[in-house]
């Protein structure tokens, strides 16, 4: 149980560091959420425990009185069939992802032919987006790259000189989670997913991790497993009904 605390506190600290700089990070009794403008990522609300019918009204009433989109996430966690009070209240589910988790393990041969590139300019931060809107659907403000975020890289990934896909390292403690790589869909199939994560997987093993933590789609689990993660638990992702939905 512990390792999967670790996982979730990794994923709701990296939606909090990215928010704090924009001052879009907010703390309510029952849940936290990020809300920034002119951005479809991170924005989402989570409840800092199991959830109740008093927490899900004073999100529900939260929700109903921002114009932005926020997706809530549920941790499948509890043992409980919690979530239905989503379902009753209005919510509806999005998509599901897989909480994922490895014991650092050796360091991956390197493959030559693709590199990863730090974000640390502006110029970086806009093709990052770019590459992060073709790869997943949605839009993410380069300006939040362009902020001070402790513990948290953002990378291009290069084959040659042809930017291919994105990825994030976020640490917290003695774990780095891995997060939202991508590869746009003109260079899919090409096995670069892999040689992405091997390479994160090393950065992260040089800064002395001894776990390493992500949130699978059901497809890319299969990648995931083959590299040596492990299922933890399974993550809900909500809206509500009466807000305009995004992927």
């Amino acid at each position: 149980m512990n390792s999967i605390k670790s996982n979730i506190q990794n994923l709701t600290s990296l939606w909090q560091t990215v928010s704090e700089p924009l001052n879009s990070y907010f703390i309510e009794t029952d849940f936290s959420f990020s809300l920034i403008e002119h951005s479809e990522w991170p924005n989402r609300l989570w409840f800092n425990q199991e959830i109740n019918k008093d927490g899900i009204a004073l999100a529900k009433e939260k929700l109903l009185s921002i114009s932005t989109n926020l997706t809530i996430p549920y941790w499948d966690i509890y043992n409980s069939n919690s979530f239905e009070m989503l379902d009753e209240n209005g919510f509806n589910l999005k998509f599901e992802q897989i909480g994922m988790s490895l014991k650092a393990p050796h360091i991956f041969t390197e493959i030559k032919t693709l590199s990863l590139k730090k974000v640390s300019t502006e110029k970086d931060a806009k093709l990052w987006s770019i590459l992060f809107s073709k790869s997943f659907g949605y839009f993410t403000n380069p300006v939040l790259l362009t902020k001070s975020q402790k513990n948290t890289d953002y990378y291009i990934a290069y084959h040659q000189n042809e930017a291919v896909g994105t990825g994030i390292l976020h640490t917290t403690n003695n774990v780095t989670g891995i997060h939202s790589v991508g590869i746009v869909p003109e260079q899919r199939r090409k096995g670069y997913a892999e040689q992405i994560m091997k390479l994160l997987i090393n950065k992260s093993i040089k800064i002395n991790s001894d776990y390493i933590t992500l949130q699978s789609s059901d497809m890319g689990k299969g990648l995931y497993l083959k590299l040596g993660f492990e299922e933890q638990f399974t993550i809900k992702n909500y809206a509500l009904h009466t807000c305009i939905e995004h992927s």
